[in-house]
């Protein structure tokens, strides 16, 4: 591994942070009010000198399982610009974190959540998160179903409907799907003990069966009729029904909606082309491919 020296070190000093651009802004971490996260796009940037010679090992990116598509379409990207290569890692968040946990080796982390991200910072050597793309919950439905936003919560709550969703704790999906259900006891009283009695744990699980390669997991999910309604991002939806396009993409009425805030740390200490790379997340280019493939600004 190769690099000229940089004239700063890769352990940022906290400052404010506004979007992609430094600024002022309080904090969107969870449990962490009215205090500002460190400036984990500007002040490392800095790092990201044009003079610095590009790595010859990858950047080691564990990424969310979401983000796949998109992700790698961003890194191609940014191999192109810089010369530097990107080696993806996805798959469920909450999983990923346990795996770096035990030792394997990622230096930048982009999860589905903030709070996987914050808990490896506030285990040590991880940079506080920051919050880079959003997404939004929706319903895959089988055409048969005929489900709509207005008759979304009777069609989950009737006993005929196979719902499925993620595994809650390995993968962020099935957290936000749980938030879901506790919204919809605001709606009808009831209808979190129901949702949670019946909801089938399909997929991110350690044991969740793998989609063929090359397969959309939630497409072929649907394809096995192993549910008839499956609770997922919005970005997942309609990447499955691009592959199944008789599937309905359906979104949540307003009392029922659940966003996504994706957070992003850097391992403390790694090589700078892991800051440079954690910096183009948030920077125009990437930005705009996120957008097309339906994900939202932070």
């Amino acid at each position: 591994m190769k690099t000229t020296p940089v004239a700063c070190s890769l352990r940022v000093a906290a400052s404010p942070l506004k979007g992609a651009t430094p600024g002022a802004r309080r904090s969107r971490c969870p449990g962490v009010p009215g205090r500002t996260v460190l400036a984990l796009i500007s002040g490392l940037g800095a790092c990201a000198s044009p003079n610095m010679t590009v790595n010859t090992e990858p950047v080691a990116v564990y990424a969310a399982g979401s983000l796949r598509d998109a992700l790698t379409e961003v890194a191609r990207d940014h191999e192109a610009r810089t010369g530097q290569k990107v080696a993806l890692t996805f798959g469920p968040s909450g999983i990923l974190r346990e795996r770096i946990e035990k030792g394997e080796a990622a230096q930048v982390f982009a999860s589905a959540d903030t709070q996987h991200p914050q808990r490896l910072a506030a285990g040590g050597g991880w940079t506080p998160q920051t919050v880079f793309v959003r997404n939004s919950l929706c319903a895959l439905a089988q055409p048969a179903v005929a489900a709509t936003t207005a008759n979304l919560l009777e069609t989950l709550l009737r006993s005929d409907v196979k719902l499925g969703m993620s595994t809650p704790k390995a993968d962020p999906s099935g957290d936000y799907a749980l938030e879901l259900f506790r919204k919809a006891d605001a709606v009808r009283t009831g209808s979190q003990a129901a949702l949670n009695a019946k909801a089938l744990q399909l997929t991110g699980g350690p044991t969740s069966p793998t989609a063929p390669a090359g397969r959309n997991p939630y497409a072929w999910v649907m394809e096995q009729g192993r549910a008839d309604v499956f609770l997922t991002y919005c970005t997942n939806a309609v990447a499955a029904q691009k592959e199944l396009p008789a599937l309905q993409v359906v979104p949540l009425p307003p009392g029922l909606q659940v966003g996504a805030a994706y957070g992003l740390t850097v391992r403390e200490g790694a090589p700078a082309p892991a800051a440079a790379f954690a910096q183009a997340l948030v920077a125009a280019p990437a930005q705009a491919i996120l957008a097309r493939h339906g994900f939202g600004r932070p």
